[in-house]
Protein backbone atom coordinates (compact mmCIF):
# COMPACT_ATOMS: atom_id res chain seq x y z
CA UNK A 1 0.00 0.00 0.00
CA UNK A 2 1.53 3.57 -0.48
CA UNK A 3 0.32 5.90 2.56
CA UNK A 4 0.63 9.73 2.86
CA UNK A 5 1.66 11.77 6.26
CA UNK A 6 -0.39 15.07 5.57
CA UNK A 7 1.50 16.62 8.34
CA UNK A 8 -0.39 19.81 8.60
CA UNK A 9 0.21 20.27 4.61
CA UNK A 10 -0.77 23.98 3.64
CA UNK A 11 -1.51 22.59 -0.16
CA UNK A 12 -3.18 20.10 -2.30
CA UNK A 13 -1.30 17.33 -1.73
CA UNK A 14 -4.16 15.69 0.40
CA UNK A 15 -6.74 15.45 -2.35
CA UNK A 16 -4.12 14.94 -5.05
CA UNK A 17 -2.65 11.71 -3.13
CA UNK A 18 -6.53 10.35 -2.50
CA UNK A 19 -7.15 11.12 -6.26
CA UNK A 20 -3.81 8.93 -7.06
CA UNK A 21 -4.98 6.40 -5.13
CA UNK A 22 -3.23 6.81 -1.58
CA UNK A 23 -4.11 6.16 1.64
CA UNK A 24 -3.92 9.67 3.30
CA UNK A 25 -3.48 9.94 7.14
CA UNK A 26 -4.08 13.20 8.77
CA UNK A 27 -2.07 14.25 11.80
CA UNK A 28 -3.19 17.72 12.27
CA UNK A 29 -0.74 20.50 12.71
CA UNK A 30 2.80 20.16 11.59
CA UNK A 31 4.80 18.24 14.00
CA UNK A 32 8.24 17.66 11.88
CA UNK A 33 9.34 14.63 9.21
CA UNK A 34 9.93 12.37 12.02
CA UNK A 35 6.87 12.49 13.99
CA UNK A 36 5.31 11.92 10.23
CA UNK A 37 7.39 8.88 9.92
CA UNK A 38 6.77 8.04 13.73
CA UNK A 39 3.07 8.05 13.20
CA UNK A 40 3.55 6.09 9.35
CA UNK A 41 5.35 2.93 10.72
CA UNK A 42 3.12 2.80 14.03
CA UNK A 43 0.01 2.68 11.66
CA UNK A 44 1.50 0.10 8.90
CA UNK A 45 3.72 -2.34 11.51
CA UNK A 46 0.11 -2.28 13.21
CA UNK A 47 -1.25 -3.34 9.86
CA UNK A 48 1.29 -6.80 9.78
CA UNK A 49 3.96 -5.29 7.37
CA UNK A 50 7.61 -6.18 8.06
CA UNK A 51 9.28 -3.35 5.73
CA UNK A 52 8.56 -0.09 5.53
CA UNK A 53 10.15 2.72 2.03
CA UNK A 54 10.00 5.91 2.32
CA UNK A 55 10.73 8.90 -0.04
CA UNK A 56 10.95 12.59 0.19
CA UNK A 57 7.90 13.93 -1.85
CA UNK A 58 9.63 17.04 -3.13
CA UNK A 59 10.48 15.59 -6.66
CA UNK A 60 13.69 14.14 -5.72
CA UNK A 61 13.73 10.59 -5.40
CA UNK A 62 12.36 8.54 -8.69
CA UNK A 63 10.19 5.56 -8.47
CA UNK A 64 12.23 3.59 -10.57
CA UNK A 65 14.92 3.04 -7.77
CA UNK A 66 12.45 1.31 -5.40
CA UNK A 67 13.31 -1.87 -6.44
CA UNK A 68 16.90 -1.72 -5.93
CA UNK A 69 16.27 -0.58 -2.16
CA UNK A 70 13.81 -2.90 -1.70
CA UNK A 71 16.06 -6.04 -2.83
CA UNK A 72 18.91 -4.67 -0.35
CA UNK A 73 15.79 -5.13 2.29
CA UNK A 74 15.28 -8.80 0.82
CA UNK A 75 18.89 -9.49 0.92
CA UNK A 76 19.23 -8.80 5.08
CA UNK A 77 19.51 -5.31 5.74
CA UNK A 78 17.50 -3.91 8.58
CA UNK A 79 17.79 -0.18 7.17
CA UNK A 80 18.62 0.58 3.34
CA UNK A 81 19.96 3.69 2.44
CA UNK A 82 19.64 5.35 -1.25
CA UNK A 83 22.79 6.88 -1.24
CA UNK A 84 23.38 10.39 -3.64
CA UNK A 85 27.13 10.39 -2.72
CA UNK A 86 28.05 10.56 -6.74
CA UNK A 87 26.27 13.39 -7.28
CA UNK A 88 27.38 15.72 -4.91
CA UNK A 89 29.35 17.34 -7.35
CA UNK A 90 26.30 18.98 -8.74
CA UNK A 91 24.82 19.96 -5.55
CA UNK A 92 25.03 23.52 -4.31
CA UNK A 93 28.35 24.34 -1.78
CA UNK A 94 26.13 24.44 1.61
CA UNK A 95 24.58 21.53 0.81
CA UNK A 96 27.65 19.62 -0.59
CA UNK A 97 29.45 20.56 2.97
CA UNK A 98 26.04 19.90 5.21
CA UNK A 99 26.26 16.60 3.88
CA UNK A 100 29.78 15.77 4.34
CA UNK A 101 29.86 17.26 7.52
CA UNK A 102 27.01 15.76 8.77
CA UNK A 103 28.19 12.27 7.14
CA UNK A 104 31.33 12.41 9.19
CA UNK A 105 29.74 13.60 12.42
CA UNK A 106 27.41 10.96 12.21
CA UNK A 107 29.85 8.12 11.18
CA UNK A 108 32.20 8.55 14.34
CA UNK A 109 28.93 8.40 16.62
CA UNK A 110 27.95 5.32 14.64
CA UNK A 111 31.50 3.82 15.22
CA UNK A 112 31.86 2.83 11.26
CA UNK A 113 32.11 4.64 7.86
CA UNK A 114 28.72 5.76 6.48
CA UNK A 115 27.65 7.23 2.86
CA UNK A 116 25.16 10.24 3.05
CA UNK A 117 23.24 9.30 5.59
CA UNK A 118 21.03 12.80 4.74
CA UNK A 119 19.00 10.75 2.35
CA UNK A 120 15.33 10.08 2.79
CA UNK A 121 14.87 7.44 0.50
CA UNK A 122 14.95 4.63 2.47
CA UNK A 123 13.81 0.84 3.58
CA UNK A 124 13.06 0.30 7.29
CA UNK A 125 12.43 -3.30 8.98
CA UNK A 126 10.31 -3.54 11.47
CA UNK A 127 12.33 -5.16 14.02
CA UNK A 128 14.40 -2.20 13.46
CA UNK A 129 11.99 0.31 14.28
CA UNK A 130 11.31 -1.75 17.31
CA UNK A 131 14.33 -1.81 18.63
CA UNK A 132 15.87 1.37 18.15
CA UNK A 133 12.46 3.57 17.98
CA UNK A 134 11.55 7.18 16.17
CA UNK A 135 11.60 9.66 19.23
CA UNK A 136 12.59 12.87 17.65
CA UNK A 137 10.62 14.62 15.84
CA UNK A 138 12.16 16.47 12.97
CA UNK A 139 15.05 15.98 10.40
CA UNK A 140 17.52 14.55 13.23
CA UNK A 141 14.92 11.61 13.39
CA UNK A 142 16.89 10.38 10.25
CA UNK A 143 19.94 10.61 11.52
CA UNK A 144 19.78 9.47 15.04
CA UNK A 145 18.59 6.23 14.05
CA UNK A 146 21.20 5.50 11.84
CA UNK A 147 23.34 5.67 14.69
CA UNK A 148 21.53 3.51 16.82
CA UNK A 149 20.95 0.85 14.12
CA UNK A 150 24.82 0.89 13.44
CA UNK A 151 25.77 0.90 17.49
CA UNK A 152 23.38 -2.24 18.35
CA UNK A 153 24.89 -4.43 15.06
CA UNK A 154 21.38 -4.32 12.52
CA UNK A 155 22.78 -4.60 8.98
CA UNK A 156 23.23 -1.24 6.75
CA UNK A 157 22.78 -1.48 2.97
CA UNK A 158 23.95 1.79 0.68
CA UNK A 159 21.98 1.73 -3.03
CA UNK A 160 22.94 4.72 -5.24
CA UNK A 161 20.17 6.43 -6.74
CA UNK A 162 19.47 9.05 -9.36
CA UNK A 163 17.87 12.12 -8.41
CA UNK A 164 14.80 13.86 -10.27
CA UNK A 165 16.12 17.33 -8.79
CA UNK A 166 19.58 16.59 -7.96
CA UNK A 167 20.41 20.16 -5.56
CA UNK A 168 16.68 20.31 -4.04
CA UNK A 169 17.14 23.32 -2.36
CA UNK A 170 14.04 25.11 -3.85
CA UNK A 171 12.11 21.69 -2.80
CA UNK A 172 13.19 20.71 0.19
CA UNK A 173 12.50 22.72 3.60
CA UNK A 174 15.62 21.36 5.53
CA UNK A 175 17.74 24.54 6.90
CA UNK A 176 20.85 23.74 6.81
CA UNK A 177 22.31 25.89 9.80
CA UNK A 178 19.30 25.42 12.64
CA UNK A 179 18.84 21.38 11.26
CA UNK A 180 22.53 20.43 11.15
CA UNK A 181 22.25 21.72 14.62
CA UNK A 182 19.51 20.04 15.67
CA UNK A 183 20.52 16.66 14.06
CA UNK A 184 24.07 17.31 15.64
CA UNK A 185 22.45 17.19 19.08
CA UNK A 186 20.39 14.10 18.56
CA UNK A 187 23.46 12.21 17.01
CA UNK A 188 25.67 12.69 20.22
CA UNK A 189 22.65 12.09 22.46
CA UNK A 190 22.44 8.51 20.36
CA UNK A 191 26.00 7.69 20.69
CA UNK A 192 26.21 8.73 24.27
CA UNK A 193 22.94 6.62 24.36
CA UNK A 194 24.47 3.58 22.75
CA UNK A 195 27.96 3.67 23.24
CA UNK A 196 29.78 0.73 24.25
CA UNK A 197 30.08 0.85 28.63
CA UNK A 198 27.31 3.39 28.65
CA UNK A 199 24.44 2.26 30.48
CA UNK A 200 21.97 2.32 28.48
CA UNK A 201 23.89 0.36 25.70
CA UNK A 202 24.49 -2.42 28.11
CA UNK A 203 21.13 -2.54 29.17
CA UNK A 204 19.44 -2.81 25.53
CA UNK A 205 22.66 -5.70 24.80
CA UNK A 206 21.26 -7.98 27.87
CA UNK A 207 17.77 -7.53 26.44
Amino acid sequence: MVAVIDDGSTDDTARRALGAGAEVIPIGSNHGKGAALRRAFAILFERGFEAVLTLDADGQHLATDIPALVDGWARGADLVLGTREHLFSDMAPIRKISNRVSSRLISFAAGQPLRDVQTGFRVYSRRLIQETGFPESRFDAESSVVVRAARLGFTLAFVPISLGVVDGRATSHYQPIVDSARIARAVIRAWLEFAPGVRGFKARAQS
